[in-house]
């Protein structure tokens, strides 16, 4: 029944993909559709584009091992949203064409701040299609017996078909059909979930209580066992990350005007707001009520079989039996492909539009060819991807997704904010900071325990923290504020002239 469902969602994807590939004529059409898709529209496919298999796999993972603490990961994208709302969509989509960078260099020196973008963007979007392939995988091998690694395998097959074949267009037909999916998928299982317990949430919330733990830590934080700086750089890393996710900010290129921009915004936090609430309140704390000690979902030591990450599918099965567990494992992995699939062509686009064609070549490519070799570079950064994937296996996928966004967090978001909002905004402190922010994002992620000690086998990391983002943000705005500060050459000139441009 699995089978069925998973082939369904496939070939349905695929089917969109070719009929995409027909409308796909030019570069605008293969990086941005055109910009011919509508604001409701746009709303959904951002929504399918954001939850990841991060928030319908992982953090109920987190819910059924640390409890409370969840919140932490649903309660940003509230934050990260009202940022992009009320900060960031109608500036973009002014002055954007294919991708953020572009408002980026509206005001500051081209060259060096597409260097600095594309390298950002490329590091962001593998990490995260990893995440995403590594939940994809193991999704497959629970449900079909296959090897984790033929698993990521199939993913990345995927992925790469839906960008060098549809372009954006594929790309946003598969988020709003995920979309749909998971808003039915998750009211039905939040539904069966319920009537469980006789629609008694009181009864539900005791027994999940009780089977959490006798700490409490259901209701009450503390089950991560993160200090307080932490906590919050966990926080920091999340919203700010979020509202610099290249994979995001391009979807408001796809529109026509300001308006429609903000109203993808206001239908996509619409649609995630919606299914957070009933992944924290409902489904999560069902799951605990429900399989946990269950010795039904527990391997022969005593673990959850497949691990946290399939807490979900594991309560889908206790409540809806085999037919709906396939439902939801095919809604699952819906969430997965729609996530990868913009996730490669915000990277297609960085090497090919920011990389290749503005910097490398200065704008001197035909369309055709940097079409095909998009193509080929969604075919090299799918090996990429695969191979990260096979590295991180068994890593809580909503984990993996924090460590990622701080790069996001400490390079995108700081070059946007201050490059819309800052007249003393320089292109040597944006380079400058852009790079502090994200080497030291990278490096305390690998000396931390993440990296050092989960993955390399090290006894005791030697950054501390497990969460870089407060550390890392705070680099790259003091050092973007101290280089333009001390900023005096021509081109620093310019750069606060030209900020004249963004005041429309």
């Amino acid at each position: 029944m699995s089978a069925f469902f998973f082939l369904a969602v496939i070939l349905l994807t695929i089917f969109f993909t070719f009929l995409a590939s027909k409308r796909t004529a030019d570069a605008a059409d293969f990086f941005v559709a055109g910009g011919r898709i509508g604001g409701v529209s746009n709303g959904f496919a951002v929504a399918g584009d954001f939850i990841s298999a991060a928030t319908l796999l992982g953090i109920t993972g987190i819910i059924y091992g640390a409890g409370y603490d969840a919140v932490i990961y649903l309660g940003a994208p509230l934050v990260a949203f009202s940022i992009i709302i009320y900060l960031m969509a109608d500036k973009l989509q002014s002055l954007g064409i294919y991708s953020f960078t572009d408002v980026i260099c509206s005001r500051l020196k081209e060259r060096p701040i597409r260097i600095l973008s594309a390298i950002s963007t490329l590091i962001f979007s593998v990490m995260y299609l990893m995440v995403q392939v590594v939940g994809g995988g193991g999704l497959i091998e629970v449900l079909f017996g296959i090897s984790y690694q033929g698993g990521v395998v199939i993913v990345t097959s995927l992925m790469v078909l839906y960008v060098a074949v549809g372009g954006m267009l594929a790309t946003t037909w598969v988020q709003i059909t995920k979309a749909v999916f998971l808003l039915i998928g998750i009211s039905i299982l939040a539904f069966l979930t319920l009537a469980t317990f006789d629609f008694d949430i009181s009864e539900m919330y005791m027994s999940a209580n009780t089977k959490h733990g006798s700490e409490g830590l259901l209701t009450k934080g503390g089950g991560l066992g993160l200090t307080t700086p932490s906590a919050i750089s966990l926080g920091v890393g999340l919203c700010l990350g979020l509202a610099g996710s290249p994979h995001l900010l391009m979807r408001f290129f796809t529109v026509k005007d300001k308006a429609a921009a903000r109203v993808s915004a206001g239908v996509a936090l619409g649609v995630i707001s919606y299914v957070n609430v009933l992944i924290f309140f409902v489904v999560g704390v069902g799951a605990v009520a429900v399989i946990k000690d269950d010795p039904n979902y527990l391997d022969g030591i005593g673990n959850l079989i497949g691990g946290t990450n399939m807490v979900t599918l594991h309560l889908a099965n206790a409540v809806g039996g085999e037919v709906f567990m396939a439902i939801i494992a095919a809604v699952a992995f819906a969430t997965i492909l729609a996530v990868v699939s913009g996730l490669m062509i915000t990277s297609v686009t960085a090497l090919t539009y920011d990389l290749y064609a503005n910097v490398l070549v200065k704008g001197e490519v035909g369309q055709e060819k940097q079409i095909r070799l998009s193509k080929i570079a969604a075919i090299a950064l799918g090996f990429i991807v695969a191979v990260l994937g096979f590295a991180f296996e068994g890593q809580n996928i909503a984990y993996l997704v924090s460590l990622t966004l701080a790069i996001g967090a400490s390079t995108n978001f700081p070059l946007l904010i201050l490059a819309m909002y800052w007249r003393g905004f320089t292109t040597r402190g944006a380079v400058m900071g852009g790079f502090v922010g994200l080497g030291s994002a990278i490096l305390f992620m690998i000396l931390g325990p993440s990296v050092w000690v989960d993955i390399l086998g090290n006894e005791n990391p030697i950054f501390p923290s497990a969460y870089p983002a407060l550390y890392s943000v705070a680099l790259a705005f003091f050092t973007m504020w101290l280089i333009s500060k001390l900023d005096s050459s021509e081109q620093a000139l310019k750069d606060k002239q030209s900020f004249n441009s963004l005041l429309r």
